[in-house]
C-alpha cells in the first residue's frame, strides 16, 4: 500500500506510513488545493520535528503557529488551522491515547471485532473539524487506498465510496486521476454557481 496524492515522494511516504499525517492532511483539505493540504503534514514534521498527536498537542501554540506561517505556509489560514490541528491532536490524546489509527482499527465497545463502516464514520464525525462530507471522504480514502475493510464502508461513505469515481482525494492514485478529480470538483462548483444564479434570478 502506497499513497500517491501530493506528487511529492517524501510527503506521500509520510501519509502512507503515519495515520495521523493522513488524518491531518484531510483536516487541512479546505480552501486550498488537495495536494497542498496533504503535503502539509510533512511541512509540520520538518518544522516541529514531529507528527505525533501528543507532541503536537503539547507544543506552545505560538511556536506551532510560527511553524505554520513559515514560507511556504502550511495553509492559507495559518491561525485558525494551526489551532484546529492542535485541537484535533488533543482530542486524539484524550479519547484515543494519541492513536489516530484507533479510529478505524479499535474494536467497538463490547465487541471484539473491528469496527464497521458506519461506526468509523460516526467516530470521524465526532472529531473537531470533521463534518459529514469530510468524514465520508476520509472513510472512502481508508476503504479505497488504506486497507480498511470494515463492512458497509462503501455505503457509509456514499457517494465517495463508489468504485471508478473521481469525486475526491479518495480517488487520487496518479497525476491523471488528480486531474480528473480536479475537473469533477470544477464542474460541481460551476453547477452550484449556476444553480445559485438561477435561484436569484427567479
Amino acid at each position: 500500500m502506497a499513497l500517491h496524492i501530493t506528487g511529492d515522494d517524501a510527503a506521500d511516504t509520510l501519509l502512507t506510513d503515519n495515520p495521523l499525517a493522513l488524518l491531518l492532511g484531510m483536516l487541512l483539505d479546505q480552501q486550498i488545493p488537495m495536494e497542498t493540504a496533504f503535503a502539509g503534514p510533512l511541512k509540520i514534521a520538518q518544522r516541529t520535528g514531529s507528527v505525533e498527536a501528543e507532541a503536537i498537542a503539547g507544543m506552545d501554540p505560538e511556536a506551532f503557529l510560527e511553524a505554520f506561517r513559515q514560507t511556504p505556509a502550511v495553509h492559507r489560514f495559518p491561525g485558525s488551522m494551526a489551532t484546529r490541528v492542535q485541537t484535533l491532536c488533543q482530542t486524539l490524546v484524550d479519547e484515543w491515547d494519541g492513536d489516530a489509527a484507533g479510529l478505524w482499527t479499535r474494536p467497538s465497545p463490547g465487541s471484539g471485532t473491528h469496527p464497521d463502516g458506519p461506526e468509523v464514520l460516526k467516530r470521524l464525525k465526532k472529531l473537531p473539524g470533521f463534518g459529514e462530507q469530510k468524514a465520508k471522504i476520509f472513510l472512502a480514502l481508508l476503504g479505497k487506498q488504506y486497507g480498511f475493510t470494515g463492512e458497509g464502508w462503501r455505503e457509509a461513505s456514499a457517494p465517495y465510496g463508489e468504485a471508478d469515481a473521481y469525486r475526491s482525494v479518495a480517488d487520487i492514485v496518479s497525476p491523471e486521476s488528480l486531474t480528473r478529480v480536479r475537473e469533477h470538483k470544477k464542474a460541481m462548483k460551476a453547477a452550484a454557481a449556476a444553480a445559485k444564479s438561477s435561484t436569484s434570478d427567479s
